[in-house]
């Protein structure tokens, strides 16, 4: 039995990774900024109040997990907000860099050192950052982080 971490637990993704890894067996620990329904039905650990896209959440983080040590970490909490050209939103580039691309690195510089020997780090990201993808364009901030996070990865 392995003991996983998933931020941006609580919906969509997330939430669904929680699910089948306590289906199979797993120790889950859930982090996310608030709880559902969903992600409490699901009986696992939740640490909720955790905000990747601020420097110190991962901190807090790993002082919650105290000596857990950990085999999975699953880095998954995201945002995507539109934006086009003709409109840039700047305020909400910046919150997609922060919250897909340095909250990633956040969290497992924070928590590095309760992984396991063999441990393994996961970061969810998209297509739509791969610099190849050249189909629809728009999007360009979420595009932006995720080529980030796929840079660092």
């Amino acid at each position: 039995m392995s003991v996983a971490i998933v931020t941006g637990a609580n919906r969509g993704i997330g939430l669904e990774l929680c699910r089948q890894l306590a289906d199979r067996g797993d120790t889950v620990i859930a982090a996310c900024r608030k709880s559902s329904k969903e992600l409490d039905a699901l009986g696992v650990r939740v640490e909720s109040g955790i905000d990747v896209a601020d420097a110190t959440a991962a901190g807090e983080l790993k002082q919650r997990l105290g000596a857990t040590h950990l085999d999975l970490l699953i880095n998954n909490a995201g945002i995507l907000e539109g934006g086009g050209l003709d409109d840039p939103n700047f305020d909400g580039i910046e919150r997609q860099l922060e919250v897909n691309a340095l909250g990633p690195l956040r969290v497992i510089s924070a928590l590095l050192p309760l992984l396991r020997e063999g441990g393994k780090v996961a970061i969810i990201t998209s297509r739509m950052g791969s610099i190849a993808d050249k189909g629809c364009g728009g999007d360009y901030g979420y595009r932006m982080a995720k080529a980030a996070v796929n840079a660092a990865g």
